[in-house]
């Protein structure tokens, strides 16, 4: 009879001082920072704060805008620090700076019921995680050729858009029911009230927009870090780089002794038991502080391919598959009928500033900051319907909810790749060094005389002609007397547009009192951003 003897690992005493709990303290200093960003855009108390600085410095955002459109704008320069930081340490950003990183691991942390065992199973290399490769050449494919689609899974531009039009006006919703159900005094409801004059928000599509966010966190249940190993294109970048990275996880091999404790909380998924495999690292230094036996380190060591994996697990196969899908991805993308030449949806509004069409969305990010920063709620992220795939969850105006205020440049000031020019109010109303060029011009009013009531019921109103803002007013009436069906004699003013003076603030919409389709509604037929899309040959109210 033979017994087997079991070596045990070593005592190990504790450190006074874990990598891990550094790495804690920048997750949370991160993560407030991005939750205090999104409530300063959000209760627009902006006064100069970089409320977009981590969409500026995320270098996917960089890299995918610098192939669309040819140049680097503004202060996204910032993205040029993270990919120096992973040239130095490897993808520390992933597991120290981003916050929708932070959101997967203490989801992951809070819901882990796995075994030891299967926590050593889980945290293994699995090849499903060369697909966010994948997405990220089909993303920059698509860039390259003027497709900009990267804010559908770029996390911390799916992180702004989900806070901005999900958590955002959930939060309104509970506050203002909590108000009610505890019978708060109008003071107390006055001061929960960030916004006067908008009560609770509301986004089109926001249901799934959060569903989203919350069907990529669920998925930690089944895979530890679903999104960061299986589908991040911004992992995925940083992975590529992180191959040169100097600092990197070096085990020792003669106090190694195989245990696998190193498993148990791997984040990356990266393999620290054997050959490291740097793309798939994340820096978390949870290895470390589990390893008994003191075998792994984090230091400056020479490239030796015994002892790490350098490079992503490409394949020739793979690479040739992800380049087609990117190519055969584009007329799909393209070819939708909705923003080809001058045949645009009437429902495709831009905010003021936006540049030409094709140019915004070589330049749009989807990261909704200024749907977030909108003090009337009048953006909205687009749906199908506006623009097909190519414009989802873009910023279009929808003025059945609100109107653009004449004096607001706060969408400008906040878009982090100038799909949204940053415009000043003189600008925007043409006055001073402007004024030769006119007032920024969103679209064109219209009436439906079968709705308005002077015009197809003979009952008297004016809303529309009393709240436009323009002066003359783009919006005047015409005295009618008529006789009612009872007799009376009314006098009807009957409304008409003066395209010459209108910019398409969409007030008038807005307030329009037939609710259900308005009688007065706005197009982006004159608008001032395409000339293809003008409607007048020339302008009367200019002498032109």
């Amino acid at each position: 009879m033979s017994v087997r003897l079991e070596r045990l690992p070593a005592y190990k005493p504790k450190r006074l001082f874990r990598l891990t709990n550094a790495r804690i303290v920048s997750q949370a200093f991160f993560f407030g920072a991005f939750v205090l960003a999104i409530w300063a855009t959000w209760t627009t108390r902006l006064k100069g704060y970089p409320v977009s600085r981590l969409l500026e410095m995320d270098p996917l955002v960089l890299i995918s805008t610098a192939l669309a459109t040819g140049s680097v704008y503004r202060a996204l320069g910032w993205g040029l620090l993270v990919l120096a930081l992973t040239l130095l340490f490897g993808r520390v950003f992933c597991n120290w700076i981003c916050p929708y990183g932070t959101l997967h691991q203490f989801v992951g942390w809070l819901f882990n019921t796995r075994k030891p065992s299967d926590r050593w199973a889980s945290n293994r290399y699995r090849p499903i995680y060369f697909l966010k490769y994948g997405i990220l050449a089909v993303f920059l494919i698509l860039a390259a050729m003027g497709a900009l689609q990267i804010g559908l899974l770029d996390p911390i531009v799916l992180m702004y858009r989900t806070f901005a039009t999900a958590v955002a006006p959930a939060s309104d919703a509970l506050v203002a029911g909590a108000a009610e159900r505890l019978s708060l005094d109008g003071v107390w409801l006055d001061s929960l009230k960030f916004r006067p004059g908008v009560e609770h928000r509301v986004f089109v599509g926001s249901f799934w927009i959060g569903l989203l966010l919350f069907g990529l966190v669920a998925m930690n249940t089944v895979i530890p870090r679903f999104f960061c190993r299986v589908l991040c294109p911004l992992g995925a970048l940083l992975g590529v780089f992180s191959r040169a990275a100097v600092f990197r996880i070096n085990r020792d091999v003669h106090k190694c002794t195989d245990c696998n404790m190193c498993l148990s909380r791997c984040e990356g998924a990266s393999d620290p038991q054997g050959a490291v495999r740097l793309s798939e690292c994340f820096a978390c230094m949870n290895c470390i502080d589990d390893c008994p036996e003191d075998a792994l380190s984090f230091r400056a060591v020479g490239l030796d391919t015994r002892q790490v994996v350098p490079a992503p697990d490409f394949g020739k196969r793979r690479v040739v598959f992800a380049s087609l899908a990117g190519f055969a991805a584009l007329p799909l993308i393209k070819n939708n009928g909705v923003n080809s030449g001058q045949n645009y949806s009437p429902k495709l509004i831009r905010p003021p500033g936006s540049v030409e069409e094709q140019e915004f969305l070589e330049r749009c990010i989807k990261c909704d900051q200024c749907i977030n920063v909108c003090p009337t709620n009048v953006l909205q992220p687009a749906t199908f319907e506006e623009g097909g795939v190519e414009s989802l969850w873009t910023p279009v105006m929808n003025f059945n909810i609100g109107h653009c205020q004449l004096k607001c440049t706060l969408c400008s000031e906040v878009c982090p790749t100038g799909a949204i020019r940053k415009i000043t109010v003189e600008e925007k109303l043409g006055r001073g060094a402007f004024a030769a060029a006119g007032p920024v011009r969103l679209g064109t009013a219209f009436y439906d005389l079968g709705r308005c009531l002077p015009h197809a019921m003979e009952i008297p109103c004016v809303v529309c002609e009393e709240v436009c803002p323009v002066s003359p007013k783009a919006i005047q009436t015409k005295d009618v007397e008529a006789k009612d069906v009872f007799g009376r004699v009314v006098v009807l003013n009957k409304p008409f547009i003066v395209p010459d003076l209108c910019i398409g603030c969409g007030i008038c919409q807005t307030e329009c009192p037939v609710t259900d389709s308005r009688a007065v509604y706005v197009t982006p037929v004159g608008e001032s951003r395409s000339l293809e899309r003008r409607l007048l040959l020339q302008n009367r109210a200019q002498g032109a």
